[in-house]
Order: structure tokens, then C-alpha cells, then sequence
């Protein structure tokens, strides 16, 4: 197979690079062209002589496999694949891969970052000096929002793949104590940290950091049934899928302190509506879904694009998950 023959387009390729990392590992696989968008009145010209598609958020379904009667192989610019329609793609035999494993350190800084920015109010005292309230104070410091330590606290994380491994070493570097809820208990782990019941969860965590997948089964776990069982003091932090957690549930739990506060990176709705009430609650830190984004993540990320198209045009396959 010769690569230079070979058209490569990306369809929606602004959220993996708005313009700070380049696409030269896929530049030289062969005719290679990035979109920052793709609506569906501009997908027919953009795909007709298309080999190969690449494709972060793009839904790959029915109607826009119906223009893509050259394309012999997907590679979803993520991990997860929601956006493919698994049946369509396997009736017309085209394989999909996905690329994993390259925002492990990011998702799990960013999990932190939330914690710290409800904890230690950094964002809050900044604006109070710069509006200059510390150089009118009468004492060396001022303090008027609570600071909280990590140390001893209790981390509940739900999920224990590479990132929810990743968040609890950092936890119990910290010297928090770990407890995990995981389908598969006998996976390995350092021993400080255990396995518990979904409910020993619940109830024992300062801490709720959820690194799931979504499935039948953890669809809206977080639930008014389940905040019920939680601390007053909990925190709940979701850099998962927004569906894991009952948007107006959780609302309702953070106006009547059945916990304390959230910090979500994801949302039922992406973007959300402007009148979701969890976007202005003031125990709720809301980020655009950016916890994946770090530089050297999405680095890692065209790299990995970039293998899985050469194995392909070496005639091997990686990745499949279709």
C-alpha cells in the first residue's frame, strides 16, 4: 500500500489542537487534511476521496457513512465512542480504533486542581488582593473563607482503571486514606488502599471522584438515594461522562447541603443549556470539559492517531473497537 496515495481527513480537529501542537506525525502518512468542523452540508466534499477519517465528537452514523463510500478505516480521536454507530460501521466492514491511555496524568491533575480550587479558595483570594483588600487589611493576613487540609481525609473513588489508579496514588501521596469501588476486586493495588461496596463508599468518602464508564448500570449513579447516603460535608468530583450524575438530583442535594459541594468537568449536555441551574450554583465549580486537554495529553494523542494509522497501512490492526 502506498502511502502517499492515501487520503486522510479529520473532521472535527479544533478541540484536539486550536493551533498549539502540530499534525506532522499524520502529515506525512499521506494526503492529510484537518477540518476544524464538519457540518453535514459539508461533509459529502470533504469526504468523496477520503481513505481515511479521523474523528473526535463526529457522529458516525447512518446518514454521514452514506457520503464516506471510500473510507476503509475510523480512528476516533478519543477513548470513549459514543459517537459511532457500532452497527452501521460493522454492516459496512470498516474497521475503528480508538487511542487510550493518554490523558491518565492529565484528567487525574485536573481532578486535584478542582479539589484545591474549592479547598483552598485560591481564584476567591486572588480577586480579593487585586481589588486591594489586603493592603487596606489591619492584620498581616486575611482569611474570611474557610481552608481545609487533604491530609487524613477519606478518597472514594468509583472505577479503578489507569485513571482512577492514577488519582489514588496521588491521593494517598497526600495522605489521604483510599477506599475504592471497583466490578473487578481482584485487581492489584497498594495495599493502604481497599475495596468497598458501593455504600461503604457513599457513606465513608470526603471525597467522591468518579472514573467509571458509562454503562446500563452507571447511568445516573449519582442519584438523590445515593447523595442521600453521602457526608455534609462530601465533595463530589465527576471528570467521567456528565451521565453518571442526575443533574437536577444533585442540584437539589448541593441547595440543601445534602453534600457540600461538586466540581464537574462533564454535563449531560455538551455545551450546556444556559438555564442549567448547576452552571451558576455557588457550591458547584463547573470547567468545559477539559480535564483530557493538556498539552502533552493531546500531544500523546495525535501520536497515538498517528501509530494506529501506520499499523493500519502496515496491514495490522490496533486498537479495534469495532
Amino acid at each position: 500500500m502506498e502511502v502517499a496515495t492515501n487520503k486522510i481527513v479529520f473532521l472535527d480537529a479544533y478541540t484536539n489542537n486550536p493551533g498549539d501542537i502540530t499534525f506532522e506525525s499524520l502529515s506525512i502518512l499521506g494526503d492529510f487534511v484537518a477540518y476544524d468542523r464538519t457540518s453535514m452540508d459539508e461533509l459529502p466534499d470533504r469526504v468523496k476521496h477520503a481513505d481515511i477519517v479521523i474523528v473526535n465528537k463526529f457522529r458516525v452514523d447512518e446518514a454521514s457513512l452514506a457520503w464516506m463510500e471510500n473510507v476503509k478505516y475510523i480512528v476516533v480521536a478519543a477513548t470513549g465512542y459514543n459517537n459511532i454507530d457500532v452497527a452501521a460501521v460493522k454492516k459496512r466492514g470498516i474497521p475503528v480504533s480508538n487511542v487510550s491511555g493518554y490523558s491518565i496524568h492529565s484528567v487525574a491533575q485536573h481532578v486535584f486542581a478542582s479539589i484545591f480550587a474549592l479547598l483552598n479558595r485560591h481564584e476567591y483570594y486572588d480577586a480579593e488582593v487585586k481589588a486591594g483588600r489586603w493592603a487596606k487589611s489591619p492584620d498581616f493576613c486575611f482569611y474570611d473563607q474557610p481552608i481545609f487540609e487533604l491530609y487524613g481525609k477519606t478518597m472514594g473513588i468509583v472505577g479503578y482503571g489507569d485513571i482512577g489508579r492514577r488519582v489514588g496514588d496521588l491521593a494517598l501521596a497526600f495522605g489521604m486514606k483510599v477506599i475504592v469501588h471497583t466490578r473487578n476486586t481482584t485487581k492489584s493495588k497498594p495495599d493502604p488502599i481497599a475495596f468497598v461496596d458501593l455504600d461503604t463508599l457513599w457513606a465513608d468518602s470526603d471525597f467522591v471522584s468518579l472514573h467509571c464508564p458509562l454503562t446500563e448500570e452507571t447511568n445516573q449513579l449519582i442519584r438523590k438515594e445515593n447523595l442521600r447516603k453521602m457526608k455534609p460535608t462530601a465533595i463530589l468530583i465527576n471528570t467521567g461522562r456528565g451521565a453518571l450524575v442526575h443533574e437536577m438530583d444533585l442540584f437539589y442535594a448541593l441547595d440543601h447541603g445534602t453534600i457540600q459541594a461538586a466540581a464537574l468537568d462533564v454535563l449531560m449536555q455538551e455545551p450546556p443549556a444556559l438555564h442549567n441551574p448547576l452552571l451558576n450554583h455557588p457550591n458547584c465549580l463547573v470547567t468545559p470539559h477539559i480535564a483530557w486537554a493538556g498539552q502533552d495529553a493531546r500531544k500523546k494523542l495525535i501520536q497515538g492517531i498517528a501509530e494506529n494509522i501506520t499499523s493500519y497501512l502496515n496491514g495490522n490492526l490496533r486498537n479495534i473497537v469495532v
